[in-house]
C-alpha cells in the first residue's frame, strides 16, 4: 500500500470524506473509497489512472460535492487499495471486476451515475463497458487523457523518430522497478517534462509529483506491464452511453491523437475537448474545464434520467 503524502494544503489537497467503505471485488481484492457530498444527490464516480489515488481528483470533489454525490476510489494498489496478491491481480479484467464492485457498493439498484476515469481509470470505464453492472448504474461516461492501445508505441515522453528502438526504451523507462524516491527540484522538473503541459503551475506540479510519487515501486512496475500490452479497442463498441472524450494538446503519455481516436470510435460520442497546451493530468492542469464537463454531462445525462424516472413512478397507479 503507498504511503499517502498528498498535498496537505490548497486546493490540491483532498477534502475529507463523508464517508469511507471497503469494496470488495470479484478476487477479494479491498478497494477504498470515498463518498463525498449528501445522500440523493446526482452521483458521479470517478476512476483515477497509473500511479495515482483519489487524491487526484481533489478539485473536482472539492467543487462537484457542494451538490453531487461524490464517489472516488484507489485502484488496486495505489492509495489505501492494498495490492494484488498475486500477478494475476494485474489486468484489464481486474480494472473492470474493481469498477463494478465499487458500483455495486455505493450506487442503489438501478441508480444511474456519471462514470468517469482518466488515464488508466479511463481504461478501467472501457475494460468495464461491456458488463452487465455497467449498463445499470451509468448514464454517461467521461474519458480524460486515456487511450483503448497502442501505448507505448505512440508515447512522446522520448523526443526521439517513432519506431522500435524508441518503444523499447520508452517502456523500459515506464516499467523501471526503481523506486521514484522523495520530491525533490529535480524529479518535479522530470515529472512535468513527462506528464504535464510547460505552463503548469508549481502548485498544480508539486500536487501530481507528491501522488505518483507514493505509488509503490512493484505496483507501478506491475500496471506498466498491462498499459504496454493494452487493446482496448473491441471494448469500445460496448461503451454505448453518452460518452464525451478530453484530451491535452501537450500530453505525452496519450498524445491526443488517442483522443481523436476514441472519439471517432465510440458509438455514442458527445464531445471532443482539446486543452490547448495542456499534458496528461487534465483533471488537475485544467480543473474547471473538466469539472465543468462533468456538470454537463450530469445535467444532462444522470440528472434528466432521474427526473424521467421519478416521473414515471408519479404516473404508475
Amino acid at each position: 500500500m503507498s504511503r499517502l503524502t498528498h498535498v496537505t494544503a490548497g486546493r490540491y489537497a483532498p477534502p475529507p470524506a463523508r464517508r469511507e467503505l471497503v469494496a470488495t471485488s470479484a478476487d477479494g481484492a479491498r478497494l477504498h473509497v470515498e463518498v463525498h457530498g449528501e445522500d440523493g444527490a446526482p452521483a458521479v464516480v470517478f476512476a483515477h489512472g497509473w500511479t495515482c489515488s483519489t487524491a487526484f481528483w481533489a478539485a473536482q470533489i472539492r467543487d462537484l460535492a457542494a451538490d453531487h454525490r461524490v464517489i472516488a476510489y484507489d485502484q488496486r494498489g495505489h492509495g489505501r487499495s492494498p495490492a494484488a496478491a498475486t500477478a494475476a491481480g494485474y489486468s484489464t479484467a481486474a480494472l473492470a471486476d474493481d469498477l463494478v464492485a465499487v458500483l455495486k457498493a455505493t450506487l442503489a439498484p438501478g441508480e444511474k451515475a456519471l462514470v468517469a476515469g482518466h488515464s488508466m481509470g479511463g481504461m478501467t470505464v472501457m475494460a468495464a463497458a461491456a458488463r452487465p453492472e455497467f449498463a445499470e448504474h451509468a448514464a454517461a461516461a467521461l474519458l480524460c487523457s486515456t487511450g483503448s492501445g497502442r501505448l507505448v508505441a505512440e508515447a512522446l515522453v522520448l523526443p526521439w523518430r517513432a519506431g522500435r528502438a524508441r518503444t523499447r526504451v520508452t517502456a523500459a523507462v515506464l516499467g523501471a522497478r526503481a523506486p521514484l524516491g522523495p520530491v525533490t527540484p529535480v524529479a518535479r522538473a522530470v515529472l512535468k517534462y513527462a506528464t504535464m503541459g510547460p505552463g503548469s503551475a508549481p502548485d498544480k506540479v508539486e500536487a501530481c509529483a507528491r501522488i505518483v510519487h507514493a505509488c509503490p515501486a512493484g505496483v507501478r512496475h506491475a500496471w506498466s506491464g498491462v498499459l504496454a500490452g493494452l487493446d482496448l479497442d473491441a471494448q469500445l463498441a460496448a461503451l454505448t452511453v453518452p460518452t464525451a472524450v478530453i484530451g491535452g494538446t501537450n500530453d505525452r503519455l496519450t498524445p491526443i491523437a488517442h483522443a481523436r481516436g476514441l472519439a471517432a470510435a465510440l458509438p455514442n460520442c458527445v464531445g471532443l475537448t482539446e486543452l490547448t497546451g495542456m499534458g496528461h493530468m487534465t483533471p488537475i492542469e485544467a480543473p474547471e474545464a473538466v469539472t465543468n464537463t462533468v456538470r454537463e454531462l450530469v445535467a444532462l445525462h444522470v440528472t434528466r434520467n432521474r427526473n424521467a424516472v421519478q416521473d414515471a413512478k408519479e404516473k404508475t397507479p
